[in-house]
C-alpha cells in the first residue's frame, strides 16, 4: 500500500524555524521526483520545493528560495524539507507529492501520482 506520511509541522515564531518529514512506503521515493507542495488559506496548491529523481537537482518556489532546504535520504525513504527564517505567508498545510517529472508550479493533485495527507504550519506571534 503506497502510503506518504508527513510530520514536523506546529506553530513557531516568526524567524523561526522547522524541519518537515515525508515517509515514504510502498515505493521508492528516489524513482520519483519529489515535491514539497503547500496550500495557503483560501487558496491554491503550490509546490515550493522539488528534488529530482536523480536527487542532482533541487528547485524552489522564489518566495522561498534561501529560505528553505528540500533533502532526502534514500536509506530511510525519507523526504525533508528544513525552513528557516519563517514568515507569516509561509503558514499552510504542506504536503509531500511525487510524480515521474517535471510539473507545473501551481499543478492540481492530480498531476501528481501520489500525495500525503499534509502537516499543519502556522507561522504566528
Amino acid at each position: 500500500q503506497v502510503q506518504l506520511v508527513e510530520s514536523g509541522g506546529g506553530l513557531v515564531q516568526p524567524g523561526g524555524s522547522l524541519r518537515l518529514s515525508c515517509v515514504a512506503s510502498g515505493f521508492t521515493l528516489s524513482n520519483y521526483w519529489m515535491y514539497w507542495v503547500r496550500q495557503a488559506p483560501g487558496k491554491g496548491l503550490e509546490w515550493v520545493a522539488v528534488i529530482n529523481a536523480a536527487g542532482m537537482s533541487t528547485f524552489y518556489a522564489e518566495s522561498v528560495q534561501d529560505r528553505f532546504t528540500i533533502s532526502r535520504d534514500t536509506a530511510k525513504n525519507t523526504l525533508y524539507l528544513q525552513m528557516n527564517n519563517l514568515k507569516p505567508e509561509d503558514t499552510a498545510h504542506y504536503y509531500c507529492a511525487s510524480a515521474k517529472g517535471p510539473v507545473t508550479y501551481r499543478a492540481g493533485k492530480d498531476q501528481y501520482e501520489y500525495f500525503g495527507q499534509g502537516t499543519q504550519v502556522t507561522v504566528s506571534s
